[in-house]
């Protein structure tokens, strides 16, 4: 199968290329990086510079490759966390105006099918349960989580606008593993270090994660697979409480401290309560079930 990758140089390009060219296909990985072409090119793929920005040279390069499924990881995201703030602005840019030339460009050129990167961890689910594929996100949440969940809504509503192409959301959990935030020596591994991520108040917000390896897996699958929606989280949704202890202790860092929801909120602001008390973990069922996908256990609750 002829496969377009978009966003061929962010976190789970990498990992996803490989994967699609472990199962045979065809790869064209899109990406503004000399260097980077040249990664794609070492693996067996094949690669164009090409700027999300400019519609026509996106349809050009879609045309070209002669995409049967085109996969949109486009991002905009800093290497540490605490830069997000400065990052926001471009990162919704790139994934709703670059992604709808992408998304533009891929019915044009005959495309088949769309998969669009989407969000696991900012769904809104009944409290003391895990969100499905029919949860919405949460775009009532702390200001910046409400951005990023209407941000990934339109994503997501643009992906089933159109009888021309088939849809597939891709709601991945917070990704870890090799170069991402959630791997020693990487943003989240300094800020447990440093001590500068606490426990916050109860520590009852849910977090799903997934390896950044088995979203790769997980994608190549849906390629194939029914279109609609997909969970692709791990099999361990954890509370902040447990999970932020014990990622301290597999990354070597100290004990975590315990702050109050106030002290934070003043501290820090209300985002940073969100993610440690109001998010909803993520059922994977359904991923299970239809792809015949096995995660691996979260790495730091085997450590």
């Amino acid at each position: 199968m002829r496969v377009f990758v978009a966003g061929a140089s962010g976190a789970i390009g990498e990992p996803l290329i490989a994967e699609l060219l472990k199962n045979g296909h065809s790869v064209v990985g899109m990406t503004t990086s000399e260097a980077r072409t040249k990664i794609l090119e070492s693996q067996g793929a094949e690669a164009l510079i090409v700027d999300a920005f400019h519609g026509a040279e996106v349809e050009a390069a879609l045309r070209q490759a002669k995409a049967e499924v085109v996969i949109d990881e486009l991002t905009s995201l800093p290497k540490e966390q605490s830069d997000m703030p400065k990052y926001a602005a471009g990162d919704r840019r790139l994934r709703i105006e670059g992604g709808g030339n992408l998304f533009r460009a891929a019915i044009a050129s005959g495309a088949r099918r769309y998969l669009q990167q989407s969000s696991g961890f900012f769904l809104k689910a009944a409290e003391g349960t895990l969100a499905d594929e029919s949860s919405p996100l949460d775009i009532n949440a702390s200001p910046s989580v409400a951005a990023s969940a209407r941000t990934y809504t339109e994503l997501e509503t643009r992906l089933f606008s159109s009888s021309a192409i088939e849809g597939v959301a891709l709601r991945y959990g917070f990704f870890y593993g090799p170069k991402t935030w959630y791997y020693p020596g990487e943003a989240a591994a300094n800020m447990v270090m440093r001590q500068q991520n606490p426990v916050v108040g109860r520590g009852e917000g849910v977090s799903s994660f997934v390896h950044i390896n088995d979203a790769a897996v997980a994608t190549v699958a849906a390629l194939t697979a029914e279109p609609g929606v997909y969970n692709l989280v791990d099999d361990d949704p954890s509370p902040q409480a447990v999970w932020l202890p014990a990622f301290a202790k597999f990354v070597g860092a100290p004990k975590p401290p315990h702050r109050s929801e106030t002290e934070v909120t003043a501290i820090a602001g209300e985002d940073v309560v969100y993610y440690a008390t109001k998010l909803s973990g993520a059922s994977n069922a359904k991923a299970k079930r239809v792809l015949g996908w096995k995660p691996r256990r979260l790495q730091w609750l085997e450590a």
